[in-house]
């Protein structure tokens, strides 16, 4: 008797203290984060940039050197903001959340362009992924950050 009160008990228990995370709703907020991150991005105000990563976090571009943590990404930020013209911005295609909440994925587009030595604009469309965890307040942060060239002609 004693065994079955235990063990309905911990049933009940675990039922109420497991939370349900609704994951399209998580999709949605992870989307709009990263819509509102590549508003930010258009920005000089570096802090906000580099606020939406995570202390962790890495960062992998086409032909460039793997920038890992935020002091390293903070001087890619302050680079490519000396380039002529730097400009970058992306759209979220589809977000994936994992069951428990914490950890997502974003497919996403980008673009880059800048002015080359000649004067002239240079356009880049990219390809990415983007994976993200949630920080202790809950808020989505980025975790790794890569993406590649588009092929030519599209």
């Amino acid at each position: 008797m004693k065994r079955g009160f235990f063990i309905g008990l911990s049933v009940i228990f675990f039922t109420c203290t497991s939370k349900s995370t609704d994951i399209k709703s998580e999709e949605t907020k992870l989307i709009n984060t990263s819509k509102a991150w590549s508003l930010t991005a258009q920005s000089n105000n570096i802090e906000n940039i580099l606020s939406y990563w995570a202390d962790d976090a890495v960062v992998m571009s086409p032909g460039q050197p793997v920038y890992k943590g935020k002091q390293a990404i903070r001087r890619m930020i302050e680079y490519s903001k000396k380039i002529p013209g730097f400009q970058i911005s992306w759209e979220p295609i589809k977000a994936t959340v994992s069951e428990s909440g914490d950890m997502a994925w974003l497919l996403e587009t980008n673009k880059v362009s800048f002015i080359d030595s000649t004067g002239n604009r240079i356009f880049e469309n990219n390809k990415a992924i983007t994976v993200w965890r949630k920080d202790k307040e809950g808020n989505w942060k980025n975790v790794a950050d890569i993406w590649n060239a588009e092929p030519r002609g599209r």
